[in-house]
């Protein structure tokens, strides 16, 4: 007798455990309900407000586009100048470069050159493609690596320190609100052979910021394209942090021939 009195409070004791585990688990799930909601609203409204901003670029691209189409259809100039090349670490950019046009009238304040309410300084030229090699900015600061920028998705990119509209931000107080546009521009070259061709190519330009855009450390002039090429380091403003030029070959130590070849003749994905 003693002993089944024994293993009846035994029993017992074990239904009261189970009992108040279970109260204490529905207690614990009854307090994380209210949690687990607010990071689903919070995940929800990050999802809308990407889609809502993706679709607003997409159509800013289209109409973009849509304006280029018709200053080509329209046979309409653009002073452009001649250009002198790149740039290296050896030497200072040259003084000439291609000058777009930067009237302050017509195009430049027209709608569809307005993004989310604001009028974009820079209307990007007819020669603008998006390029088939995968350029990429490497970022620095402090001789820190920060994450990489993949930036061969788009014909141009706007670096500044307005976020609504930048593609690429850069948040130092010295940087204006629009500071630079990288641009992707289909360009004439010479071969060896001495026939034409036509290639895809990098270009900086700087929108007539208040401090300035820096290439390779010397800085070069407001409202003038200068050619980028591979591991020119670019910096803006007094900002430290520096971008470095990079591509989807550059840490190879030999580039296969017939990818040279292509991109020699490279004419970029038409928009």
């Amino acid at each position: 007798m003693p002993q089944e009195k024994e293993e009846q409070r035994g029993s017992g004791d074990e239904r009261r455990r189970r009992n108040e585990q279970s109260e204490d688990r529905r207690s614990r799930w009854e307090s994380d309900r209210p949690r687990d909601r607010e990071r689903n609203r919070d995940r929800n409204r990050e999802r809308t407000a990407l889609a809502s901003q993706q679709e607003e670029r997409r159509q800013h691209d289209d109409r973009r586009r849509e304006n280029r189409q018709r200053r080509e259809e329209g046979g309409e100039e653009h002073n452009f100048g001649t250009s002198d090349g790149g740039s290296d670490d050896s030497r200072p950019p040259p003084a000439e470069k291609e000058k777009p046009n930067f009237e302050l009238s017509g195009a430049l304040t027209e709608d569809t050159n307005t993004f989310r309410g604001v009028v974009i300084k820079y209307n990007e030229p007819p020669e603008a493609r998006i390029p088939k090699r995968r350029w990429r900015l490497y970022p620095f600061k402090n001789d820190d690596p920060l994450p990489v920028m993949y930036i061969h998705r788009q014909s141009a990119y706007l670096l500044g320190r307005q976020r609504k509209i930048a593609d690429i931000p850069i948040d130092h107080p010295s940087c204006s609100k629009q500071h630079a546009v990288f641009q992707y521009r289909l360009v004439e070259y010479t071969r060896a052979d001495g026939t034409t061709g036509r290639r895809v190519r990098p270009y900086i330009i700087d929108l007539a910021s208040g401090n300035g855009t820096y290439l390779n450390n010397q800085r070069i002039e407001s409202q003038r394209y200068y050619e980028l090429k591979e591991k020119d380091v670019l910096k803006f403003g007094f900002s430290s942090r520096e971008y470095v030029l990079l591509h989807e070959f550059s840490d190879t130590s030999e580039v296969d021939v017939k990818q040279e070849d292509e991109e020699e003749d490279d004419e970029g994905i038409d928009e």
